[in-house]
């Protein structure tokens, strides 16, 4: 129960509707109280009826229909106002869980946007989301039925359970006698549910993972021949879900039988020991009928014990699970709250990386300097280095050594927010959303135009190719770009980044999937666009850093040589033998 008290801060927020639904309940319940009564009293009037011989049978008749006139009216009367207030504390405490889970949704979600992406190579998407959906709605569960269930049953005993013993302390014993035995029932039964209920949910998440997987790569599959394969292996987790979900079905259809079984029971004593005791003379024969409906009202309330202790325990065991995301502390955190323009040269003093995860030494003692508006080239093997150069540029990560510095200022003493909206950075992994072309360009400004998302496009070299699709820039593309090529989709995030006019942009091997003739053109418009920016391109191209003032080349993160293109086919080293050798593949 202590992972929940997380969720206290969210029944003080909705304190004033918990208490307006506590008091519902409570209402519901005293209105729920005397038509048993009347009941009872009508059948008391009847048998007193059938007994009398002093009155005419005319004078009799006329009693009866205006007494049963008045009780039923009492009766309808209170059950309208028993409905009513049973509509009125669904509202309050099923809406508040509703609020409440909605809370919590955003509060998670807003949660995981600070986190570092550290946090999210640790952990699988598939569980993150689980803890936000599946997690939540448990938690939900716990807020809103098992409240409103274990409330109603502690009101409802208090207020029938002395009732009934006032008539008769015999006849209560023996009418709530199955009722223990039907909480500890259910609670086995709702426990083995549950399990199985987890098992299903695993099977299918594993078949939901299955159809995904193989609708992404339908392409593969398709070239490779193997939609047979991929069927069979989508048939036979189908088939394994059928059988556990069907194991589910049996333990759920003893739920029921179980129940109206020791209701049978209830009902069974009160009748038989109700006759014996009215037949003694020690209660009326309507008391038998109000107990058999007051046991009726304590079943369902009674019998719930147990499934919301099992709710209960579900909803503790996924708040746990929350809690250990939201107990998450961000890596990178901004410093301050106060705006900073970002300005000026770029420079990194003796930079190291090591990642934490693997070990792995990317960076050692990094320095270089590039002054505003100038255009640096970085280029080396694969693991040199060059995209974490990047990731430490937009504070993805934080180096464990040596600083770095956009004109004056270390950029870990800076606004963070200020920091990354100054950056237009295209990652190596070009990632689209499933949206239109439009709203993929747009993405990261807030009152961009349709003609700056235009000449966006046509800088980043993808205009003519969107203006040939059927919707142009209306076309959806699909889940992560899945309908685009691939130097389509590095076009379409070159163009989102060039849209924000960053002061310093950063382009991490995004030209890999272009033709050398549409790289010329987007390295050109590039040029022309930081003419008075700072610009970083990473590749392993090196005709993509033709147009760079200066370029270093990284081996194992640190620099093997650095000067201009110029400078650095003279001196015949590393990068000339790079040049010369992707010179002749183009060649040929």
């Amino acid at each position: 129960m202590k992972a929940l008290k997380h969720l206290n801060k969210y029944f003080w927020k909705y304190r004033y509707r918990f208490i307006l639904g506590l008091i519902f309940i409570f209402t519901s319940n005293v209105f729920g109280l005397y038509p048993p009564i009347y009941i009872g009293e009508v059948l008391n009037l009847i048998s007193e009826s059938l007994v009398q011989n002093n009155s005419s049978e005319n004078t009799i008749q006329s009693i009866l229909k205006g007494e049963l006139a008045y009780y039923a009216f009492l009766v309808l009367l209170f059950a309208i106002g028993r409905g009513l207030f049973m509509f009125f504390m669904r509202q309050t405490l099923i809406v508040m869980s509703r609020m409440i889970e909605f809370d919590l949704k955003n509060e998670i979600y807003y949660h995981y946007q600070k986190l570092s992406i550290s946090f999210y190579k640790r952990n699988k998407t598939g569980d993150l989301m689980n803890r936000i959906s599946d997690d939540v709605s448990k938690v939900r569960m716990y807020l809103g039925p098992a409240i409103l269930y274990s409330t109603n049953l502690i009101i409802s005993i208090a207020l029938i359970v002395p009732k009934m013993i006032s008539v008769s302390p015999k006849l209560t014993l023996f009418a709530l006698s199955p009722l223990p035995i039907l909480v500890v029932a259910i609670y086995k039964v709702s426990s083995l549910m549950n399990t199985k209920s987890e098992i299903v949910q695993r099977q299918l998440s594993k078949l939901s993972s299955i159809s995904q997987e193989t609708f992404s790569g339908i392409r593969v599959i398709k070239s490779y021949t193997q939609e047979d394969f991929a069927n069979a292996q989508f048939m036979d987790a189908a088939e394994d879900y059928k059988t556990k979900n069907l194991d589910l079905v049996k333990v759920n259809a003893l739920f029921f039988p179980l129940m109206i079984l020791l209701i049978g029971f209830s009902t069974l004593f009160t009748i038989y020991i109700g006759g014996l005791e009215a037949i003694a003379g020690n209660i009326q024969i309507g008391d038998i009928a109000t107990f058999v409906i007051y046991v009726n009202m304590l079943t369902w309330p009674v019998a719930s014990l147990g499934w919301v202790t099992s709710i209960v325990q579900r909803a503790a065991a996924s708040q746990k699970r929350i809690n250990e995301f939201l107990d998450e502390v961000p890596e990178i955190l901004s410093p301050t709250t106060e705006s900073f323009s970002i300005s000026g040269d770029v420079c990194f003093n003796n930079v190291s990386f090591v990642y934490s995860d693997t070990g792995i030494r990317a960076l050692n003692k990094l320095s270089f300097h590039l002054k505003e508006g100038q255009t640096l080239g970085v280029i080396g093997k694969i693991g040199s280095g060059k995209s974490t150069l990047a990731e430490l540029l937009c504070r993805i990560n934080d180096p464990i050594d040596g600083e770095i510095k956009i004109g004056s200022e270390v950029i870990n003493k800076v606004n963070l927010n200020d920091l990354r909206s100054a950056i237009g950075y295209v990652p190596q992994e070009s990632f689209l959303f499933s949206d239109t072309i439009y709203n993929n360009i747009a993405f990261g400004t807030k009152n961009a135009s349709k003609q700056d998302v235009i000449t966006a496009s046509k800088s980043a070299g993808i205009y003519n190719n969107i203006m040939q699709f059927k919707d142009q820039f209306n076309t959806l593309v699909g889940e992560r770009g899945v309908t685009l090529s691939g130097g389509q989709k590095q076009r379409i995030s070159i163009a989102r980044a060039l849209i924000r006019n960053p002061k310093l942009m950063l382009f991490d091997d995004c030209l890999s999937a272009v033709d050398t003739e549409t790289e010329e053109l987007i390295l050109q418009n590039i040029k022309s666009e930081s003419a008075h920016k700072t610009t970083i391109i990473i590749s392993h191209r090196a005709s993509s850093l033709k147009h760079a003032d200066k370029i270093i080349v990284l081996d194992a993160g640190a620099i093997l040589e650095q000067g201009s293109p110029q400078e650095l086919l003279d001196s015949d080293g590393e990068y000339a033998t790079i040049y010369k050798k992707q010179l002749a593949e183009n060649q040929n």
